[in-house]
Parts: C-alpha cells; structure tokens; sequence
C-alpha cells in the first residue's frame, strides 16, 4: 500500500523555537518584535481560507457529461435558429444545474468548525509581562499560560506546573490526560484542572489540528453517482455517436440538404441524453434523507444516502461510538480481610468532590449509588498529583488518625506491605482492558495495606452488539479502528461481537483488507484516514463512524463518514451522516434507507437505458422505413419533458431494500437494458408499420403515432422494471401512478388535438394505450430471466 503523501508530523518544531530547557530566555517569553517577526514569517494561528466562490460553485455544475450534451443541443438549436426549443432545453439544463448546485460539499463548512474548535484568546508572556492577546496571534516560541476552562492554543510543551487535559476529541483518548514537566498538549485540548507554563512548539495548519484540517481538505472520494452517471453517458455518448455516423451517411445518399441533416442530428443527441438522470439521483437521496430525518438520522450531503447502500465495510472507533465515553466503576475487588464497602468508601474519601477528574467522579457516583456504611470523618485531602500518581486523604479511625491513598498500583504498592493477592488480581483485570487502581491504609508514618482495588471501564452502549450483529446480516463487515492500546480495545471487540485477529501496532501492512483483522488499535488520524484509503483501493465502499476532531480527515475520506450524536462540530461536518439521537441504530437505518434509494434510481436507470437505446434505434429504423425524420427536435423535448421528468416519480416508488450491498454494475445494465430496449423497439416499429401501411398515415400521422408509441410503451417498459418480479407483485406508489396518468394525459391531448403535431383520431390514440397494456404483460416474460441473467435483484 501506498497512501498518499500526509501533511509532515506537527510533533516536529520549527527551527525558530527555542529549546524547552533554554529555561531562562524561554521563561521570560518572547519580546513583541521577535514575535511580530515569527508571525511575518511563519504565518499567524489560524488555518487557511479554502471557501469555494458561488459563482465558481455554479460554473462546475455546467461543466459535466449531462450538461455537455445538453449544451450542444442548445448550439445546435441556435445554428438552426429555433430560439424557442434551444430555451425549453436550456431551462432544462438550468434546473439540473440548480438541484445539484443545492447540495454542494461540505468541506468548507468542515474546516469552519475546525477553525471554531481552536482558541480565541491565549495569555502569553511578551515584553516580560503576560497579557492576553488573540489565539492567531500567538507564534512558535512563545510562554502561554494554561488555567481551568482554557482551550490550548497551539501545540506546546510544558515547562512548570500540572494540567489535567481533555483531548479525546483530538486523540481519541477516552480519559483526560494529567500533563506535567515536559510533556507536550496539542492547540483544541481543554483545561479540565491545574494550572501550568508551557512554550510553544507548532502554531496553525503545523498544530496537529491543523494536520487534520489539511487532511479533511484534501480528502475526496468519487461518488458512485459521479461514476454512474458518467458511464451512462458515455456508453450512451458512444452507442449514440455511431448511430449518428449510420444516419448522417444514409441521409447523404438520400441526397438531403445540410439544413435538414442538421435537424436529424440534433433529434437523435436529445433521444440518448439522459437528461434528469442528475436530478433524479439527487431527488431520490433527498427523499430518502427526508425519511432518515424522521429516524433522528441527519445527511449532510446527499451523496451518503447513495452510497449508504454500497457500504460493505464499517469502521468504528471505539471512545464514543461503541462505548459511551463515560467511566464507570466495572470492579470493586476486596483483599482478604476488608469488604467492598470499605474499599469503595475510603477510595471516595480520596476522591476530589469540586473538581473534573473523572475517575474521581466515577467512584463517587458508585459509592453514593452503593453506600451501606457510615464514612468516617474526612480531615485531610491532598488532590491526585500526576508526579506520584496518587491522592490521599487522612480520616479519624477508632485507634487514631488513618491515612488512605488511592492511585495507580505500582505507586500504591510501593507504600504498603506485600500483597500476592492484589498483585494476581491486578493481572487478571488488566487482561480484560480494564484501568485498575489500588486503595490502602495504614498509620499517618508507617507502611501500608492494599485493601482492595477499584477496576474502571467505558463500557459499551447497550445497542452495539445488536448493531453489529445486524450489520453483519445485512452483508456489512464492522471492524474497530481506535486510538486505545490493544488490550482494551481487543476487550471491548470482544464484548461487542467484533471477533477476530488484532493489527499490530505500527505502520499499516501492505494492501490491508478488512477481513484480515477485527481491531485496528494504537491507530492515529493519519493511520485512520490511510487505513480508509486502503479499503477503498481494495474494492470496498467504506463507512467510516466517529465523534472526535481526529476523525474528521477519515470520515471526510470515506464513501460514508457517520457521526455520533455526541460528536464534535469538526466530526460532524466532515461526516456525511450525523446521529442526533444516542444509540447507533441509525447506522442501519440509513444502511436500508440507502438500499431503498439504490432500488429507486435503479428502476429510473434501467427505464432510461432502455428508452435511450429504443429511441436511437427507432430513429434510424423509421428513417430506413419512411424515408423521412420520424421526430423533429420539437417533438423529442416534449417526449423528454413528459417521459424523462415526470418518470421522476419512481423516487417516490414502493420498493424492498438490497439484501446485500447495492453494486452498480453498469455492464450488467447496459445489456439488460438492450434486451429490453430491443423488445420495445419491436413494438414501436410494429405500431409504425401498422400505420404507415394498414392506416395509410402520412408523414404528419406517422410523426404523432411514434410520439403516441414513444410515450406508452415507455410507460409500459417503466411499470415493468419497477419491479425485478413479475410487475403484479408490487403496487406502484400514488405519485407514481399520477404522474403516469399526467404523461398519457398530457400527449394524448396534444395527439388528438394537433398541438405541435399533426393531429390523430382518438381511436388511433386508444389502440396504442390497449397495445401498450398488452406489451407491458408480455415484456414482463422477457424481463424475469433477464434480470436474473445478469444479476438485477
């Protein structure tokens, strides 16, 4: 494998910063013109402006293979000086461009929530005074302050004191981070507790925010609606193009003039442009939006409704996604001797009351939920100190003063007396992914006893393991991609149902394919945006489902990126699909309702196939019959207007969903579609042999027959494909039913009226409608197995 290159490691400082243990210059800070040249040099704080103008947002929308067709319609409308047709086709043209344009990407918006996540104001030393200035202010160099509430400003090394950080959004740890000397907190982390001085290291796009930002911003994955839609149009374009050399050169000799080959050309470019393809995609994904709407699953750009009906591979992150991001006491393991009561109430005695640390909060939660004992009086606290890992509180015993300590259990050990049992147990715990701390006692001045130990977890959400089960049945392989170290999240994997091997930590192995592991653990942002990139290159359509800025690159990359309902702005934005409701089951919700969507536009794909094809053909056969143009351009933008956009109404059609991920398999369709096309050509050029030689109708009643043909055979070809059985097995939807009677209505009218044609008898008109009926019955023989031929279901 070999991904893309990734935007340089921000843990690497610039050359302009100074050394951490220059500590004297660096203690004082920077002077206001060292910083003011950094600035100019290296850039302020903040992350570039990558907006998109309007206007060049609009000018995209006219540069596709629809709009291309749709183009030279109008070109060639205009030689010809039909200002009237080369309107109707530009409006045509201008409504595709205005539905797409609608939904347009949402990387900018992605890169405005990153922008908001970061600090609007830092306290910085300058001058050897500290004042506080704005966030994009602040250069590589500089002595920030650090306090409670505050955002992290940059990338940063700490110099003096001790903060507790939250940056699971960042990093995807599901705890707070206790950051002293020397260690390093990166720009969007937040100040849970403590106070500290720390220099500055990376500042704006260098931060490893701004890593991810540049991650999201170059992310891009091609649609399956791009790649539908243009090979479509381009087997269309082609088949088409030869079509046209057959019927230029019979007309040569036939000995026409340029001024009526020019017609016959632009008749037969309208009869193969897909014209509401495009918007028939977006009108079909909007509606199945509207539906997940409803189901607290919000889209936020169409595409991931399409391509939620190919995702054969999820990736989960485990903080936040399979777990709900909230400590809670899993274990309360008593050494011989003592009960859990004990061990739970005097871990609580050493637990902060005002303060954010949640392990603190988590084992006050359970004391309080489970008290059965008298706490004794609490004299003494001295808060968890990051340098020897404990907290500790004295409390009155009955023989005297008693000190307790809580922390980590090589520490606690460390004070106590030996104790085999606690040091078994500790091993056990830990084998199950389990954060474990001891609690002792003992005389104010003499050695300790380890009375028990205090086994802390994120545990899953009580739907996950349905989730992935159901998932599973659906043909969707769900693997875990964490930041967490593999004993925890091969723990949580287990408990969920994700069964199978763990990926070594480190860099990725070469062509990695989701069956080969269940857990990808001690994964970073660009390891999770890679690793993405790898499935897709592999054939997959990758779902990608997160919570934290350091998903952002990763589910702005996957085909569908899902957001959880307690994800940040950044994840959000960069998602395709966003949770608003707690649990995941709107994973599978929009993994139906995007089946459901696939089965739609596939019904409104294989009837415009097969209609493009039938009217090419139709064409040149009447051509060969009749010696003239069967349809003038006029009449074709009227067989488009009526058949192409009120066809639309298969958005709105009754389907079942995939049983497996949807694959468009143009190939398959392509043929399917000339078999098909094949019969109704059959009938349209059966109806017009009737006419010409049994009804003796001229060229005029030959033009409004083929319309007449055109339109109810291709309704009868439409209610065939809608359903992949036999057509009685399904009711068509109501709007579907309107709209068809609307179309028959409409060019029955214009048939027997003469509006832009020459006018036919109503009986003429009802035998094509009955002949219609009967075609459709007996199509529906030919379409079973040739559905089943080429794997249409």
């Amino acid at each position: 494998m070999n991904p893309e290159p990734l935007p340089a490691e921000p843990s690497e400082p610039l050359s302009t910063t100074p050394p951490v243990g220059a500590d004297t210059a660096a203690r004082k800070g920077l002077t206001t013109a060292d910083a003011d040249r950094r600035l100019t040099d290296i850039g302020p704080n903040s992350l570039p402006d990558t907006t998109v103008h309007p206007l060049m947002q609009a000018v995209r929308k006219f540069w596709a293979p629809v709009p291309w067709l749709l183009e030279a319609a109008i070109a060639l409308e205009l030689v010809l000086r039909n200002i009237t047709e080369a309107a109707v086709i530009a409006s045509l043209l201008i409504f595709n461009a205005a539905i797409g344009l609608y939904q347009e990407g949402r990387a900018p918006a992605t890169l405005t929530a990153l922008k908001s996540r970061l600090a609007l104001n830092a306290s910085v030393r300058r001058d050897g005074k500290w004042k506080v200035i704005a966030s994009a202010a602040v250069v590589p160099g500089d002595l920030v302050k650090l306090s409670l509430g505050a955002v992290v400003p940059a990338d940063v090394d700490i110099i003096d004191g001790s903060i507790l950080v939250d940056q699971s959004s960042l990093t995807g740890e599901s705890e707070p981070v206790e950051c002293g000397a020397g260690a390093q907190t990166f720009a969007g982390g937040l100040v849970q507790r403590g106070t500290a001085d720390a220099q500055v290291t990376q500042t704006g796009p260098r931060t490893r925010f701004g890593s991810s930002a540049e991650l999201v911003r170059t992310a891009h994955v091609e649609s399956s609606q791009q790649k539908v839609v243009l090979r479509i149009v381009r087997n269309i374009a082609l088949f088409n193009g030869v079509i046209i050399v057959v019927l230029v050169a019979y007309a040569v000799v036939l000995r026409w003039s340029f001024g009526a080959i020019v017609p016959l050309i632009l008749t037969a470019i309208l009869a193969a442009i897909p014209v509401a393809l495009p918007a028939t995609f977006t009108l079909a994904a909007a509606l199945g939006a509207r539906a997940l709407g409803k189901l607290g699953v919000l889209p936020t750009r169409l595409s991931a409704v399409d391509e939620a009906a190919s995702v054969d591979v999820l990736c989960v992150d485990k903080t936040g996604t399979l777990t709900m991001n909230r400590l809670s006491v899993d274990t309360v393991t008593p050494m011989p001797g003592y009960d859990e009561a004990r061990v739970i109430t005097y871990a609580a005695l050493a637990s902060d009351t005002g303060g954010q640390d949640p392990v603190d909060a988590a084992i006050r939660a359970w004391e309080s939920q489970h008290r059965t004992m008298r706490p004794p009086t609490l004299k003494r606290f001295i808060p968890f100190d990051p340098t020897n890992r404990l907290s500790e509180a004295t409390v009155s015993g009955h023989d005297g003063d008693l000190r307790v300590v809580k922390g980590a259990f090589d520490t606690v050990i460390a004070l106590s007396l030996p104790a085999a049992a606690a040091t078994a147990a500790v091993g056990e715990l830990e084998t199950r992914g389990l954060r474990v701390l001891a609690v002792a006692e003992g005389p104010v001045h003499a050695r300790m006893t380890v009375i028990g130990l205090i086994a802390l977890s994120d545990p899953p959400r009580a739907d996950s393991s349905a989730l992935i089960a159901e998932l599973a049945h659906m043909g969707v392989r769900t693997v875990m991609v964490t930041g967490d170290a593999a004993s925890t999240a091969s723990s949580i994997a287990r408990t969920v149902g994700l069964d199978g091997a763990v990926c070594p930590a480190g860099p990725l192995p070469e062509s990695v394919r989701p069956e080969q592991f269940a857990v990808f653990a001690g994964t970073f942002p660009e390891g999770k945006y890679a690793l993405v990139k790898s499935f897709q290159k592999s054939g997959h359509t990758v779902g990608m489902c997160g919570d934290g800025a350091n998903d952002a690159p990763a589910l702005r990359q996957a085909h569908m990126g899902i957001a959880v309902s307690t994800a940040t702005d950044v994840a959000k934005s960069a998602a395709g699909v966003v949770l608003t409701t707690s649990g995941l089951a709107g994973i599978v919700a929009a993994v139906r309702e995007g089946r459901l969507t696939y089965q739609r536009i596939l019904t409104y794909t294989l009837n415009s196939l097969t209609k493009k094809i039938t009217n090419v053909l139709f064409i040149t056969l009447a051509l060969l019959i009749t010696g003239h143009a069967i349809l003038t351009p006029m009449l074709m933008v009227i067989i488009m207007i009526t058949g192409d956009f009120l066809g639309m109404a298969v958005t709105t059609d009754h389907v079942r969903p995939s049983a497996a991920p949807s694959v468009w398999r143009i190939g398959s369709l392509t043929k399917a579609g000339v078999v098909m096309g094949a019969c109704f050509l059959a009938f349209c050029t059966g109806t017009l042999l009737v006419g010409k030689y049994a009804l003796g109708l001229g060229i005029g009643g030959l033009q409004t027959l083929a319309v007449v043909t055109l339109v109810f055979g291709g309704e009868a070809v439409l209610y065939c494909v809608r359903e992949r059985r036999h057509l009685w097995k399904s009711v068509p939807s109501s709007w579907m039913i309107i709209a068809s009677v609307a179309d028959v209505v409409i060019i029955s009218a214009l048939a027997i009226w003469g509006i832009e044609m020459r006018p036919l008898a109503v009986g003429v008109v009802a035998a094509v409608f009955g002949a219609a009926v009967l075609f459709a019955l007996l199509i529906d023989l030919v379409k079973v197995p040739t559905f089943r031929r080429f794997g249409i279901f």
